[in-house]
């Protein structure tokens, strides 16, 4: 006996299917295709864990269970493939996410894409003290006029030398040795649901560093909260949005809420998390990140109070 079966799909992502949404001054995403629905989690889900799943009786307390309780593999059931330009540098942080299949375009064979990223005079970002891989504040204009002006003679240089090697026939994988990591790339990125919540968790986080953040944050609000919205809200909840604290936090914490402040003066000095140099309060990094936590409680820490 056949069954007549009927392709999960969403009808807010159909409606999206080709639609160019821009990133940066010349980048963008738009969705090609893709497989599943919120439906196909559920679906999933009860196939694997059968009668365990019936006192979960609505979908959407089942999609919000499984992703609270890391049940990833139902999440891996359905697939998006996006076509996305984006600068090489951009790109380099993009594809250490190996979990995907991508088909990138080939300077090897194609004449490279004739546009590069550009960085406003407004938008320079300062390195940050207090991390290696961080930015922190902005230059003023008159640096970063100046700091546009020699991006902009930059890339002409090299764009000319990229057409005269061309033009004198020297090899594409040759000549395109010069070009800017500014400069950017295409390709075909295909990665299912599990996979690619992790990706937006990473790369939608505050830290993570802005061109790639504005990618990732087009991917998770413009098309993966139209795709599958239950699994989405249930990803802002449980994962984008929480909070975690580790055995350290946590006991600090109980001293706090326990009111025993002076037992937390010495559980931070005893563990280094503060230390006194040249006069001045030393916070590890832990303390720091500590900080950053319990002020979404609406409360300080011992070394502010």
């Amino acid at each position: 006996m056949t069954t007549q079966l009927i392709r999960p799909s969403s009808s807010a992502l159909d409606e999206i299917l080709g639609q160019t949404f821009p990133v940066l001054d010349d980048g963008f995403v738009r969705v090609v295709d893709y497989m599943g629905n919120d439906s196909s989690i559920v679906q999933a889900a009860r196939v694997s864990y059968g009668d365990g799943t019936k006192k979960v009786s609505e979908d959407r307390a089942l999609i919000r269970y499984l992703l609270r309780n890391y049940h990833t593999t139902p999440f891996e059931m359905c697939t998006l493939k996006l076509h996305v330009r984006v600068p090489m540098d951009t790109w380099r942080q993009w594809i250490r996410h190996r979990t995907a299949s991508v088909n990138e375009y080939s300077t090897r064979y194609s004449i490279a894409i004739d546009g590069a990223q550009m960085t406003s005079s407004d938008r320079w970002r300062q390195q940050a003290q207090d991390n290696k891989q961080g930015s922190g504040g902005y230059f003023d204009q008159t640096v970063g006029k100046e700091l546009t002006a020699n991006e902009q003679n930059l890339h002409q240089l090299s764009k000319q030398a990229y057409r005269d090697r061309l033009e004198l026939g020297v090899a594409r994988e040759q000549a395109r040795k010069d070009l800017p990591l500014s400069t950017y790339t295409e390709a075909f990125w295909q990665m299912d649901l599990h996979n690619l919540l992790h990706f937006l968790a990473l790369r939608m986080d505050p830290h993570a560093q802005l061109e790639i953040r504005k990618y990732a944050e087009t991917i998770g609000e413009e098309i993966v909260r139209r795709w599958v919205p239950v699994a989405w809200e249930a990803f802002k909840d449980y994962r984008f949005n929480r909070m975690t604290l580790s055995q350290q936090d946590q006991e600090l914490l109980a001293l706090l809420v326990g009111g025993k402040d002076q037992a937390a003066d010495d559980w931070c000095r005893e563990r280094k998390w503060v230390r006194i140099k040249d006069e001045k309060v030393v916070l590890s990094r832990e303390a720091m990140e500590f900080t950053v936590k319990i002020a979404r409680l609406g409360m300080t820490p011992p070394w502010e109070a």
